[in-house]
């Protein structure tokens, strides 16, 4: 990892930018697969599955059967596991859920917001060296809080045809029986457009690698909603001199073993702090099976010595990092000042893991700076905020010679028209 020392004020803005990605080159190589999909449906599919999964697929649904071998596969550990996580985000996203409030504007007229669920949602749960199982909980369990009517799921392939057990067994944990074995961009777009089994989807879920996220976004300019912009997994650790190396390490090194294109941040004061940290990260790189990859995430990261923690909060505003871990003394008094972070973790003893897994909140989170601007995967994610109103006579009497003012001014007359003659019907005045 990189080693910056006390950058000045006019340097950190860059220090700010991810590892960047070729995307007119990503592009490229997407909009011929969905192009292929919309065009040869399923024919597509089964080509684009023997060319990147290496694994030739007739039929991309889950049988009843797998859902059956899969469970038997499940050690009781592991499912108790999973039902706990179930629980927590259940328990979380379900507290997130609005009764609509009306409100009564002026007499006569109300106004209320209803949220109503998107019909038909699409998930997508990455596979490759680490089927993100967790993921099928994260967008599963709000998708049915919301009461979406269709959930589909798509997964990619092992070289045998099969998807991972602890997918199967989550996505029947929680009722979802549309099982796809795709992956890629091509599964997003047999999500976008649809094929002859799987169903055209209304808005897009989950994460995936540069391919599924170009993917999910070109599809997005077709009129396919998606969750959210999100690239490669990121975190940053703010710690002073109550952090422990070794608990630092461990965060860094669990976010860094998602992927080669990950990207880590330590900032503190404690100049002896980052010494230690290195060491640690050294320490614990060497017994983890995939530390080739985190290996990878580790040269484009870095070590920062602020000159202060507030400095060091100032630069995380600016970052707008993914994951956040507050290691401090008082962590409460340093999260009052975070204005842009994906999801925050408090304390020593939070790691970001937690989240990923089973405190209850959302994994699915914005990166690459998105935090600026966007909110993680949540209740609301799933569903539809229509506004509804109802004017009484007494309410129009009063009300109408306000939209016809308007409108007159805007030179709208047909506008102006609405309202004047639903007044003249009721004897209002006119203007």
């Amino acid at each position: 990892m990189e080693i910056i020392r006390y950058p000045a004020a006019s340097r950190q803005p860059e220090l700010t930018r991810r590892p960047l990605m070729d995307l007119s080159v990503v592009r490229s190589r997407v909009e011929p697969i969905l192009a292929a999909v919309r065009r040869d449906g399923e024919a597509a599919l089964r080509k684009f599955t023997r060319q990147f999964d290496g694994v030739e697929l007739d039929d991309f649904a889950v049988g009843a059967g797998e859902f059956s071998e899969a469970e038997k596969q499940i050690a009781p550990r592991l499912a108790a596991a999973i039902r706990t996580a179930i629980e927590n985000i259940r328990r979380f996203h379900a507290a997130q859920a609005e009764a609509p409030q009306p409100i009564e504007t002026q007499p006569g007229v109300i106004c209320w917001r209803k949220s109503v669920p998107i019909e038909r949602v699409g998930l997508y749960i990455p596979g490759g060296s680490s089927p993100l199982f967790s993921t099928v909980l994260m967008l599963g369990v709000p998708a049915a809080l919301a009461g979406c009517s269709q959930i589909v799921l798509c997964s990619p392939p092992d070289r045998e045809g099969k998807l991972h057990p602890a997918v199967l067994f989550c996505a029947r944990e929680l009722g979802i029986e549309a099982v796809f074995k795709i992956g890629g961009a091509q599964a997003i777009a047999a999500l976008a457009y649809g094929t002859t089994s799987i169903p055209k989807v209304d808005k897009i879920f989950g994460p995936g690698n540069q391919y599924v996220t170009a993917a999910k976004q070109l599809v997005s300019l077709e009129g396919t909603a998606i969750d959210l912009p999100a690239g490669p997994s990121e975190a940053a650790v703010v710690a002073d001199h109550t952090a422990r190396a070794e608990f630092i390490a461990a965060d860094l090194l669990s976010q860094a073993e998602h992927g080669p294109d990950s990207q880590v941040l330590l900032l503190t004061d404690q100049p002896a702090l980052i010494e230690k940290v290195a060491r640690q990260v050294e320490s614990q790189l060497q017994p983890l099976p995939r530390r080739e990859i985190a290996r990878q995430a580790l040269r484009q990261s870095k070590l920062m010595l602020m000159h202060s923690i507030d400095e060091a909060l100032d630069f995380i505003n600016l970052y707008a990092p993914e994951h956040l871990i507050l290691m401090l003394e008082q962590p409460e008094a340093a999260a009052a000042k975070i204005r842009n972070a994906g999801s925050v973790f408090l304390g020593h003893f939070t790691p970001e893991a937690a989240g990923d897994y089973a405190s209850g909140t959302n994994h699915t989170l914005p990166t690459n700076g998105f935090a600026r601007a966007y909110s993680g995967v949540s209740l609301d994610s799933f569903v539809k905020k229509i506004t509804f109103q109802s004017i009484s006579e007494e309410g129009l009497r009063d009300l109408g010679p306000v939209i016809e003012t308007l409108a007159e001014a805007e030179g709208l007359q047909a506008h102006r028209e609405a309202a004047a003659v639903r007044r003249r019907e009721i004897g209002g005045n006119h203007v």
